[in-house]
């Protein structure tokens, strides 16, 4: 898993952390992390860490309509392996990592459907996220006239609003009429890249059997609540770390802030998205004007607390199950070449 690109996305990650970092006095940022609460931030690490079984279940019911009702404790271990993966690798190699480790414990699970299901839960992902993160800006504390990139925030929650809008269009698009949309992308691909055709072709009717879950409105909305519990769950660990560096805003901000932290970590980038992670919290928390010292000590403090528990559950049940890298890498190739 080591690449030109995997140098690159970790050099990425150390200029960002650096950019970062280069205007405020470490003296002081160590000085807040000192004599934070640390009730509070255990709390916060505790809180963080339940966000992992959240996920595990809601995978649940996008897998159903496929391979049928599973047991929580592959999801689990499956999802915490990916996790971890995620923290060890750059550019999200434990999407593939949870999905593989799911087919070796339970080999009646393909990993193309393991592989669509991932699709479909960042479909959610997405939904839940930014909706959770306009509705903040509706707060009536939301900071008056701010922007984020150069933009005004309602130029943001428009562009967001029409965003979600057409993801949801495009879903039941597919969904609906999945044999057109097959021959569409078939008709374009062998036109633009006819050497790709098959296999992106076989990428979309992939994706199309994971939505599935879209067919079936109780389990659509089954995935939506437990997806909202876990963007929830994750908005409250951020904002008890907010409390436990003194910083002093409503709990919206948390809303706000991971919706800007989602679209951070989106960018490849170093194993555990460090440098990428507090650029993004700087930029979140800077709408609500914290300072930069107090906003990097939240980050790296909460960053490092949160990073460690998954990290080693993952790491305990990846050689329990008799796992290496070099697995995950032949299989990764393999399906690559299907």
């Amino acid at each position: 898993m080591r690449s030109w690109k995997t140098w690159v996305g970790i050099a990425f990650s150390a200029l960002l952390l650096w950019w970062t970092l280069r205007t405020v006095d470490l003296h002081e940022v160590w000085g807040v992390l000192r004599t934070s609460n640390a009730l509070l931030f255990a709390t916060c690490t505790v809180v963080a860490t339940c966000i992992f079984p959240l996920r595990a279940r809601r995978w649940r019911p996008i897998l159903e309509p496929v391979v049928g009702s599973l047991p929580f404790g592959p999801l689990w271990r499956s999802t915490a392996i990916g996790m971890m993966m995620n923290n060890v690798f750059p550019f999200r190699a434990g999407e593939f990592g949870r999905a593989f480790a799911l087919t070796r414990e339970v080999p009646r699970v393909p990993i193309s459907t393991a592989l669509s299901s991932l699709g479909v839960d960042r479909v959610f992902d997405a939904l839940v996220l930014f909706g959770m993160m306009f509705g903040a800006m509706l707060d009536p504390r939301f900071p008056a006239g701010a922007t984020l990139a150069g933009q005004s925030i309602p130029q943001l929650a428009r562009g967001g609003i029409v965003f979600l809008t057409l993801l949801l269009i495009v879903c039941y698009a597919v969904v609906l009429q999945p044999a057109r949309v097959i021959g569409l992308v078939s008709a374009i691909a062998r036109r633009v890249m006819p050497r790709f055709a098959d296999v992106i072709v076989g990428f979309v009717e992939m994706g199309i059997g994971g939505l599935a879950v879209l067919r079936d409105t109780r389990r659509f909305l089954a995935v939506l609540l437990w997806a909202i519990a876990h963007w929830g769950v994750h908005a409250l660990a951020l904002y008890l770390g907010f409390m436990a560096v003194g910083i002093d805003v409503p709990f919206s901000a948390a809303l706000f802030l991971q919706g800007v932290l989602g679209i951070g970590v989106a960018i490849p980038s170093s194993p555990g998205f460090f440098g990428v992670f507090e650029a993004a919290a700087v930029a979140g928390l800077g709408v609500y004007g914290v300072p930069n010292a107090l906003a990097i000590s939240w980050a790296l403090g909460y960053h490092l607390l949160s990073f460690i528990p998954i990290t080693v559950f993952g790491a305990v049940y990846f050689a329990r199950l008799g796992l290496s890298f070099g697995n995950v890498r032949q299989a990764q190739g393999a399906s690559a070449e299907t």
